[in-house]
């Protein structure tokens, strides 16, 4: 099956020049960009409910940007000062650039894996006298809780955000061959969007343990994985994707 329209689940990249564009022209595809979920902050009140107090924790895990913002961002509506000595543990070296925005970057501790969490393990492991929150969405899936269990560290998941699906009604999905998923909220607006949805021929691809945890555990076929250690970003994994295909023609 040719690819020739690809949708992507997430905002347009901001700059025209990117790597979805030179994909594109390599191809001879179109990419078209449309957010699946949108996300809302736990407000400080509520949050206060949770019993939770910062100040804790010693250290803290940090799966995606949005986890960043929303911490930091509760740190400052709860007036909490973060200190120095706080240990970061980040999925990805984009998540730990990312805190950039926040800290002085060069002056604190930390720690990132290249987008698994299995990479953060041994990290973790050596700090496993520390008390770890873990900052996460309504919607998530269980494998980092689980994860840590197994290896007896002491930690509490935090839920900072709400995921939230988007209004994609105006969207016909039969005018795109493929479909790109970066989330398990993606996935459930999906099916919340689109009760009827079938796959048939659709070419699905999916980035993130979790993300393709939910697509199989809704009964989905995963065409295009990332990351691996062939294709780390999905951008790679679509490249050798849309290549392999093309050499079938």
């Amino acid at each position: 099956m040719k690819i020739k329209r690809i949708l992507v689940s997430q905002p347009a990249p901001e700059t025209e020049k990117n790597p979805y564009s030179e994909l594109a022209e390599k191809h001879g595809v179109a990419f078209e960009f449309r957010q699946f979920i949108r996300v809302q902050g736990v407000s400080a009140r509520d949050f206060r409910k949770e019993r939770i107090n910062f100040q804790d924790y010693g250290a803290i895990i940090f799966t995606s940007r949005v986890a960043v913002d929303h911490y930091f961002r509760l740190c400052e509506e709860l007036r909490f000062s973060v200190p120095d000595s706080m240990k970061y543990m980040c999925i990805s070296e984009s998540v730990a650039v990312y805190l950039q925005k926040y800290i002085v970057y060069r002056k604190r501790k930390i720690s990132f894996g290249n987008g698994q969490f299995e990479d953060l393990i041994k990290t973790i492991q050596k700090n496993k006298n520390e008390n770890f929150l873990v900052p996460l969405s309504d919607i998530h899936n269980q494998e980092i809780p689980n994860r840590l269990k197994e290896e007896k560290i002491k930690f509490q998941p935090a839920v900072l955000y709400h995921t939230v699906s988007s209004n994609l009604s105006d969207i016909n999905l039969d005018d795109y061959d493929a479909i790109i998923f970066f989330s398990p909220g993606g996935i459930a607006s999906l099916f919340e969007n689109f009760p009827d949805f079938v796959q048939n021929n659709k070419i699905l691809g999916a980035f993130g343990p979790t993300t393709h945890a939910a697509m199989r555990e809704a009964g989905l076929t995963l065409n295009i994985e990332a990351p691996t250690p062939e294709a780390p970003s999905m951008i790679m994994a679509i490249d050798h994707y849309i290549t392999e295909v093309n050499k079938k023609k």
